[in-house]
């Protein structure tokens, strides 16, 4: 079996049906679910980098496309779905609504790890969700796309920044100023955008699985 059928489920969301790979180590005490940015997929490398050092952790982590394989070949050409923050926020919404009725993941706390424009859209998620989100990681995401549901988020969130990408690290702390719940910004120096420099995305796991483990219980 190829990594990209690992854990394969088929999700129902927003009248799509979507793809995602969920793996879930014995005993963990909660879920991660993955937004990913723009022009991405489950299959990008850095989230899974990302979702395998939670896994070491002991959290669940479910990797999902958040928009269909029609939807990305249109996308590819106007780049105009991956900044549909009310579509993505949506279908996040729907996935946790599936995680919750789902028979091995029903009742563990979930949380949401957004990259780019997928930062909004977790934060867009957890506001309509505050039962049911218990914590929210944005990776040189734009939480500022998450407009007016800012103040309405009640999961403790960490907001993780290049310390090189500077226009987004004021995005964010525009985001942050906006925000009422539990909260903290993280600039790691050195870091571009993508967080391509050697040590840096590891910096962003390591942070990541700190934050979950300490609020997914």
């Amino acid at each position: 079996m190829s990594d990209r059928d690992e854990g394969l489920v088929r999700i129902s969301a927003g009248g799509v049906t979507l793809e995602g790979n969920l793996l879930v180590p014995p005993g963990a005490p909660g879920i991660v679910l993955f937004a990913h940015g723009s022009g991405s997929s489950r299959f990008s490398s850095r989230n899974r980098t990302v979702a395998g050092e939670l896994r070491n952790g002991g959290l669940g982590t479910l990797l999902i496309d958040l928009l269909t394989a029609e939807e990305e070949r249109v996308d590819m050409r106007t780049a105009h779905l991956r900044f549909d923050i009310e579509l993505l926020a949506r279908r996040l919404v729907g996935t946790t609504e599936w995680l919750g009725a789902n028979e091995g993941t029903s009742t563990m706390p979930v949380g949401l790890f957004g990259a780019s424009t997928g930062g909004g859209a977790a934060l867009v998620a957890a506001a309509r969700l505050p039962d049911r989100i218990a914590a929210v990681v944005s990776r040189g995401g734009r939480p500022d796309l998450a407009g007016a549901a800012l103040p309405h988020v009640k999961a403790p969130t960490l907001l993780i920044v290049g310390g090189d990408d500077v226009p987004v690290i004021e995005m964010n702390r525009e985001a942050y100023d906006q925000m009422t719940c539990e909260r903290r910004m993280e600039i790691v120096p050195g870091a571009s955008h993508l967080f391509e420099e050697p040590g840096t995305l590891e910096a962003v796991a390591q942070l990541a699985r700190e934050w979950f483990t300490r609020y997914l219980r």
